[in-house]
């Protein structure tokens, strides 16, 4: 028998995300992060949200457009 589903309302996604809950109705919205609207509220599937945390992750070397590398000095 598969696992039962873990179902979070939108308060506890936003909590362990640490976004208030407009941004995650954004993500929502914008395709970002799955939800379901189960009768009047909106659910996500715990799952769903430990795998969008996933495909945030920043691969090494990903921001060095953060930090410039320092001038040359002429010689």
């Amino acid at each position: 028998m598969p696992d039962p589903i873990r179902w979070m309302s939108t308060s506890e996604a936003a909590d362990y995300l640490g976004v208030n809950t407009r941004t995650l109705y954004r993500l929502i919205d914008e395709g970002d992060l799955p939800a379901y609207k189960l009768g009047r509220v909106i659910r996500l599937q715990e799952g769903d949200v430990l795998a969008f945390v996933e495909r945030a992750r920043i691969k090494p070397g990903a921001l060095e457009h953060l930090y410039p590398l320092p001038a040359k000095s002429e010689a």
